[in-house]
């Protein structure tokens, strides 16, 4: 329903004149004839009693009232606190699942320091499903491995991701890779580089546990790409040789360009 023929409605009823309430709201007589015309055409029903005097609700106008008063109010409270809406109150984060484990927790706590009212949602997947959740509007921000390049989506900010070859540190290694999951890209990139630094061929294995992964290194069976975070929160720092990668790819803070966070500039200056 109109919001505007319902103004107009409510006017001639309060004025108990077309002329009156073409004054009222700046308007010709004959245009807010034409409007009373239309809603009565909408609605299927007169709205008014002509009179000498006037005009007069109808039982139907009068039946309307009410509920074209409350419709108005309603609209009218729903447009200020939008206008003055200068908080998030909902923020539904996405990541991937490194880093979750080795660097999201610090975000978490500035976010919960600086918004303490702001309640937080969760989303851990892999950056191509994280950034086809961000295009369907299921999240609003996303921690994913590189620039996804899309025509859509907004980058706020970029995080170093400091990544390693993880290998035994006295054994000989097997030949397989551990990843957390093969569809993510860490799985992808430690793939193409084992082609190209390695003569030998590998298999891969998703495990979905860093701490397995770790454990399964250490004891020879082969090789993982990790962050050196996640290898010192599970305490394997001594037990496994760590060689940087170089190249990597950063995790890019990304949102959809047509709805941006209230705290997008928040976001953009956050750091680690």
């Amino acid at each position: 329903m109109d919001t505007n023929l319902l103004k107009v409605f409510i006017t001639v009823a309060k004025t108990k004149s077309i002329s009156s309430a073409a004054k009222e709201l700046e308007f010709t007589q004959s245009n807010v004839t034409l409007r009373i015309k239309q809603l009565e055409k909408n609605l299927g029903y007169s709205l008014f009693h002509r009179t000498n005097r006037g005009v007069v609700l109808s039982n139907e106008g009068e039946k309307l009232y009410p509920y074209a008063i409350d419709i108005l109010k309603k609209i009218e409270e729903a447009t200020v606190q939008m206008r003055n809406i200068n908080y998030q109150d909902v923020l539904k984060i996405g990541s991937t699942q490194t880093f979750t484990t080795s660097n999201l927790m610090p975000i978490i706590e500035q976010l919960h320091e600086d918004f303490e009212e702001m309640k937080l949602e969760f989303s851990i997947d892999s950056s191509l499903n994280l950034v086809e959740k961000l295009l369907d509007y299921k999240i609003d921000i996303a921690f994913v491995n590189g620039n996804p390049h899309n025509k859509d989506l907004e980058i706020l900010n970029v995080f170093d991701e400091k990544m390693v070859l993880v290998e035994p540190l006295k054994k000989q290694t097997g030949n397989t890779v551990f990843v957390f999951k093969k569809t993510c890209a860490n799985c992808i990139f430690l793939e193409n580089y084992i082609k190209e630094n390695r003569e030998e061929s590998y298999k891969t294995v998703a495990l979905e546990n860093y701490e397995l992964i770790l454990g399964c290194v250490k004891a020879g069976y082969g090789v993982s790409l990790l962050s050196p975070k996640i290898i010192e929160k599970f305490g394997y720092t001594d037990y496994v040789k760590q060689t940087k990668i170089e190249n990597y790819l950063d995790t890019h803070l990304v949102c959809r360009k047509d709805y941006l966070p209230v705290i997008h500039k928040y976001l953009r200056d956050i750091s680690l």
